[in-house]
């Protein structure tokens, strides 16, 4: 199936799957963080979406956070590894992440098409899963596919934000039932006050490292090399190994002061 780059049609229904709260059920509400997922009858894999309140944070400034990939490897303590690969247009890129998985649990990577629009006085960033010809699955992670995950920030006056996370992932295997339910109640909630404790820290950190650099806003300072849509082939789940992890027990794990109950 042929790649496409999301127009505003897309954003725009993206945003309204956040702001939507038809055939969501919550799943957690704590700490400021509130969790819904929802199962489609035409979908095998359900959808995750996330809200927290940033006080003391800009829409800009979350906006920089969720782009920056050199400040992302001080505070994504999930990553294991991420790199841009290419770019498409000013507002499209290709790149890699892999991520931890709880224990023992084999990790998961992931090549998607990214792509970021500011829309009105809200700000998108949405991705999906694409085949690049020089970067095929690893021997040492199961490559994932994300039908569609992205961010929604919504600006609620001078110094404050909302940040919204919606994924719809394949994570490529049958996972026990303590993986759903430890994603849902700590997992997304320590993920996103991640990224609020690190959107605070931002600015002061940004001042120190290239505080002029932000190619997600000024496309002239892009300096990957450029990619055709036609060396990129959607990412079929079907086409990838998938592998059976239901029968895993959880390895215990000393919680940590994010993973709030």
């Amino acid at each position: 199936m042929q790649v496409q780059i999301p127009d505003d049609s897309v954003f725009t229904s993206f945003r309204d799957q956040c702001l939507s709260s038809d055939g969501w059920i919550s799943r957690y509400n704590k700490g400021g963080v509130t969790v819904w997922c929802r199962e489609d009858e035409s979908a095998s894999v359900q959808k995750v979406k996330m809200r927290t309140v940033c006080k003391d944070v800009t829409a800009e400034t979350l906006y920089d956070v969720l782009h920056d990939t050199s400040y992302r490897r001080k505070w994504d303590t999930n990553m294991i590894d991420t790199y841009d690969i290419g770019r498409l247009t000013a507002n499209a890129d290709i790149g890699y992440y892999s991520w931890r998985c709880p224990r023992p649990l084999k990790n998961r990577d992931f090549v998607t098409l990214r792509s970021w629009l500011p829309l009105g006085n809200d700000y998108l960033i949405i991705n999906y899963s694409v085949k690049h010809p020089q970067h095929p699955p690893k021997k040492d992670c199961v490559r994932a596919v994300s039908l569609l995950t992205g961010y929604l920030i919504q600006s609620n006056g001078a110094n404050c934000s909302t940040l919204y996370y919606l994924t719809q992932m394949d994570p490529r295997g049958s996972l026990p039932k303590w993986v759903v339910n430890r994603v849902s109640q700590f997992v997304a909630p320590k993920a996103m006050r991640k990224i609020y404790k690190a959107s605070l820290k931002y600015p002061e950190w940004k001042r120190r490292h290239d505080p002029a650099l932000k190619p997600w806003m000024f496309p002239e300072q892009n300096a990957l090399p450029c990619i055709s849509v036609a060396e990129l082939t959607l990412q079929r789940a079907d086409s990838l190994e998938n592998i059976d992890e239901s029968g895993l027990s959880e390895e215990k794990a000393a919680p940590s002061d994010d993973e709030e109950t």
